[in-house]
Order: structure tokens, then C-alpha cells, then sequence
């Protein structure tokens, strides 16, 4: 927990509450099924917690912004953003089924009422969204198809709506595959630790157009 205060020193005493559950409830479920790879739990705030927490370096989301996390697997990068700010909807998304029971279990027993966790495919959504974001599921080109027809047209955030991803390495060659505007945001401008010196945030303005 020391390193999310670290980090985000403004958290109320409800959200370090939150905060400080997480990684016993993960480890209780991956007693059960393999939700987080069991050599990352020694890190779990560093690289999962602190990791999905990077998109909030970047953007501080509006009370009644909806996002949509795609491949979210064990919650990540929703739950903790759903924990830093209650007052934004989301709506966390994967086609394993097991995996959704954890994101739902996890958003009982820390009564996050923002999160809404589906197993099912993105690209079989109707709904819109201000805010899509995922965390390294595949390549961008094969990526964009599932969030096409996905987004509200009008802005209210700081951002003009569109993708926030989490990646790591060098991110030019992959996104410059579809002739797309993007920029990006290293986090170990914002973090310290090692783990962060090649991840990145992934910024895709959507022009309502496209």
C-alpha cells in the first residue's frame, strides 16, 4: 500500500480502505484459479495496482465519465480505477468467464458500485462510451475493429473521447500501422521503479468521423 500513497497521496481514508483489500482478496482467488501469475503477487501494487493507475497520471476523469476496459482479465486496469474514482463508470469486459467472476467478486466485497463486470466479447457491444481502455491484450491493428462504432460523440473530459492504453517497449512501430494520430506517455516520468522505465499510456484521440 506504501507505494500507492506514494504516489497518490490524497486518497481518502475509504479509498486506502479499498486499497489495502485488494491484494488479499487476489490472493484468496488465486488459491482457486490462476488470476494473476503467482511470482507477480510479491508485487502486485507495484505491477498491477500501481501499473492500471499510470491512465490517471494522465487523465483525471470527470464525475460521469463512462469507460469501457476490453480483456479486462482479473479487473486490471478497472478496479483500481474504479476505486480512485467512484464517481466514473465502468464497465470491465472478458471472454473468460472465470475471470469475470473474479472482477465481480472483487467489486462485491469492496462495494464498488461504478463497476459493471460481462463476459463477453467487445466487438458484440451496442453501447458508447466516453473512454476505452485495455492493458497490452493484442496489437493495436488488431484492436481498433472492436472499438469502432464504440464511442459517445460529444466531450466533456479534459481529453477529446478515445483509447487509453497500457503498453510497454517501444509502442511507434505497432501504432504506426493504422495512420492514426496517438501520443505517448512514459511512466516512469511519474514512477520511480524500474518496472515502469519501458511502460507506456497510449493516448487515441476518436474523431467521430472515423
Amino acid at each position: 500500500m506504501d507505494i500507492i500513497l506514494k504516489y497518490f497521496p490524497d486518497l481518502t481514508p475509504e479509498q486506502q480502505d479499498k486499497f489495502s483489500k485488494l491484494k488479499p482478496i487476489y490472493e484468496e482467488w488465486n488459491e482457486k484459479i490462476n488470476v494473476i501469475s503467482r511470482k507477480d503477487m510479491e508485487y502486485f501494487y507495484e505491477k498491477h495496482v500501481l501499473h492500471s493507475l499510470g491512465i490517471a497520471k494522465v487523465i483525471e476523469f470527470k464525475p460521469g465519465t463512462k469507460i469501457l476496459d476490453i480483456g479486462t482479465g482479473g479487473g486490471f486496469p478497472g478496479i483500481p480505477l474504479a476505486i480512485l474514482f467512484p464517481e466514473t463508470h465502468f464497465h470491465l469486459v472478458d471472454s473468460i468467464g472465470k475471470k469475470i467472476t473474479v472482477v465481480k467478486d472483487v467489486a462485491r466485497q469492496l462495494k464498488l458500485t461504478n463497476v459493471e463486470a460481462q463476459q463477453t466479447r467487445a466487438e458484440d457491444l451496442v453501447r458508447r462510451y466516453d473512454f476505452i481502455i485495455s492493458r497490452a491484450v493484442t496489437r493495436f491493428a488488431n484492436f481498433l475493429p472492436w472499438v469502432k462504432g464504440k464511442f459517445k460523440r460529444e466531450d466533456f473530459n479534459e481529453f477529446q473521447n478515445g483509447i487509453l492504453l497500457l503498453k510497454g517497449g517501444d509502442v511507434d512501430e505497432e501504432m504506426e500501422e493504422r495512420d492514426l494520430s496517438y501520443v505517448s506517455y512514459h511512466l516512469e516520468d511519474y514512477f520511480k521503479e524500474e518496472f515502469f522505465e519501458t511502460k507506456k499510456v497510449v493516448y487515441v484521440p476518436w474523431e467521430g468521423k472515423r
